[in-house]
């Protein structure tokens, strides 16, 4: 039988993914085509991660609160962690987008791990 797949997993690994390759991205990038990794550099490969953590977010959390525990919290922090994603990616401040987007990162993938147990955690479901 085959499990259904777990959005708030999938957001998990998208989120960190993006965290981590948002912040190990400036001190490889002059390896990267040596690798033949060059496309990770590519923004629209940046844009891709962001969208699809967005989707997977705005999804898994949208139903776990309307659903299974109708916490905000989870919500809350994924809206910081794409505010800080935007600021980073748009605001013009250069030395703020190494810290600002692996944050935003990773507070994605809080609000997944959070959801998650809060969906755990419920007990009238």
């Amino acid at each position: 039988m085959i499990k259904a797949l777990n959005l708030d997993k999938i957001g998990i690994t998208a989120s960190t993914a993006c965290a981590i390759h948002c912040a190990l991205l400036p001190f490889v990038l002059t390896l990267l085509p040596l690798w033949g990794l060059d496309f990770l550099a590519n923004p629209a490969t940046e844009i891709f991660m962001i969208l699809l953590s967005l989707i997977l977010g705005t999804w898994s959390l949208g139903k776990s609160y309307k659903k299974v525990h109708h916490r905000v919290l989870p919500i809350i922090i994924l809206i910081l962690g794409f505010m800080c994603i935007v600021t980073g990616h748009f605001s013009g401040i250069t030395v703020m987008e190494p810290i600002l987007i692996p944050a935003g990162g990773f507070a994605i993938a809080s609000a997944h791990f959070l959801n998650l147990k809060l969906a755990r955690t419920c007990t009238h479901n």
